[in-house]
């Protein structure tokens, strides 16, 4: 083994202050690497930053001041007490007595005969019913002089007029009122036309134009007149086939004469055409 002989250096003041000064450089370093590794010991883990999330950004509208309504106050409801009524005792009315009205106490007829009832009060009139004998009917009506009866057959829905002197009437004929029935109307064919009148003292005659009719239709014509005669106006009715016609109009009389021209067929009557009286 060989020993190297230690040799004393002799020591220099200046190179103390380096070395000193480079110890205190390394000790400063390791103090700040030591602060460092228990700064980043102490710190949290970093996590992933969370995706930002969008706020949506609201202005708060001022909302309308409410006013206090006031409750209202519940009020008692008073409790009605019945009250017991007196028991009303119906009073008893007389129930009104009807008094029937009477039947009018119609002169009756009985046919003495056969004969025609006809839609008017002569022989001028279209027939309408056949009355046998002992058939039995009402008297509602008569012409003035009561020599024709409007009666309604038991028989016969409808009225119809027969002579006086074909029936046995019990009861007063006069009794009744004097009727003008309506005539069953037809428009077959027309009225007569170019209807005339002229007088000759007392006579007056009627003409006209003729209506075509077949055979089997034709009832001729029929004339209504008011003429006056022996003093006293009174009612005529002739049916003729002619287109003329002559009546006695007596001129001594206080009332005015007329008369109606119809055209007559076997189902009717045509509306009648006046005639201008003379």
């Amino acid at each position: 083994m060989r020993f190297i002989p230690y040799i004393k250096k002799k020591f220099n003041p200046a190179l103390r202050g380096n070395f000193r000064q480079k110890r205190d450089f390394h000790l400063a370093h390791l103090m700040a690497g030591l602060i460092i590794l228990m700064l980043a010991g102490c710190s949290k883990p970093t996590s992933a930053p969370e995706p930002a999330t969008a706020l949506l950004k609201f202005t708060a509208s001022p909302s309308p001041s409410q006013t206090a309504s006031p409750i209202p106050t519940a009020s008692r409801t008073p409790t009605i007490t019945p009250t017991s009524s007196a028991t009303l005792t119906p009073t008893t009315t007389d129930t009104p007595t009807i008094t029937p009205t009477p039947t009018p106490d119609y002169p009756h007829a009985i046919a003495i005969m056969r004969a025609f009832c006809r839609y008017g009060p002569g022989k001028a009139y279209l027939y309408s019913h056949e009355l046998k004998t002992g058939d039995h009917a009402e008297v509602h009506g008569r012409n003035s002089s009561a020599s024709w009866l409007w009666l309604k057959p038991d028989n016969l829905e409808r009225h119809c007029w027969a002579a006086a002197s074909v029936l046995q009437v019990e009861g007063d004929p006069r009794a009744v009122p004097v009727v003008r029935s309506r005539l069953p109307h037809s428009t077959l064919y027309g009225p007569p036309q170019r209807v005339e009148a002229y007088r000759d003292g007392d006579q007056v005659t009627i003409t006209w134009s003729r209506v075509w009719m077949t055979a089997d239709d034709d009832r001729g014509y029929l004339i209504e007149a008011t003429v006056c005669q022996g003093g006293v106006m009174i009612f005529v009715a002739v049916q003729t086939y002619d287109n003329s016609y002559t009546l006695t109009d007596e001129e001594n009389c206080s009332g005015t004469s007329s008369g109606l021209l119809y055209t007559v067929e076997k189902h009717g009557y045509t509306d009648p055409i006046e005639i201008p009286w003379p």
